[in-house]
């Protein structure tokens, strides 16, 4: 669990900084209850050991990757980006890392947003649980009225003939649009970029120091 928690840490701030809150909401989000002194613990552990830099905003403390560390994690992401996208489900996993960079709130909209726009249907349940949306959260978030909901089931017969590469099953419902929104569209936008970053290689294209968006 020790070696779980410290990678989980890294990858949720690779590329933004978050408290100590922030954290254990994300954690959560991805089946990882912990408590907030063990977490605190964990955290002051990887500042201690120059992985993790601390930073004080009143009231909180926040955490963000130091530069080599985020150097390190991207060449080991070079190592293996020619040999990644041979798995069909891997594009689903790019994504899943793309969606925990945004606020937790937003991420059933942008993933339901993505996956239509990329593969031109509505997006399946499946595939939600593939890019990292749990049962309980997809339920709580049709609980009330939003902006996605449930496609007709005489739109997905031919959906679920055009998918080979993953195994959707026959009474699994699917997702669409019902508006689209500014914030959903801009913060897919940044979703797709990031897929497209994470493909090709753009090293003496991108500035070597990002603006980070600093969250709760």
């Amino acid at each position: 669990m020790e070696e779980k928690l410290n990678l989980k840490l890294l990858e949720l701030l690779e590329g933004k900084q978050l408290s100590i809150s922030g954290l254990s909401r994300e954690l959560k989000a991805r089946g990882i209850d912990e408590h907030r002194l063990v977490l605190t613990g964990y955290l002051r552990a990887l500042r201690d050991l120059e992985i993790l830099e601390e930073t004080e905003v009143p009231p909180s403390k926040i955490y963000a990757l130091p530069e080599k560390t985020t150097e390190l994690l991207s060449e080991k992401g070079k190592e293996s980006r020619s040999t990644e996208l041979s798995d069909p489900e891997e594009v689903y996993s790019i994504l899943r890392a793309q969606l925990l960079k945004i606020n937790l709130d937003f991420r059933i909209p942008v993933g339901v947003y993505v996956v239509s726009r990329l593969f031109e249907r509505p997006c399946f349940r499946r595939e939600l649980k593939l890019i990292g949306i749990t049962q309980k959260h997809l339920e709580q978030y049709l609980e009330k009225p939003g902006i996605v909901c449930e496609a007709q089931d005489t739109h997905l017969k031919k959906a679920r003939a055009d998918i080979t590469k993953i195994e959707i099953p026959s009474d699994d419902p699917a997702y669409e649009m019902r508006e689209n929104k500014e914030e959903v569209i801009r913060l897919a936008n940044e979703v797709l970029a990031g897929l497209i970053k994470h493909r090709l290689d753009l090293e003496g294209l991108v500035a070597k120091s990002k603006q980070t968006t600093l969250l709760p």
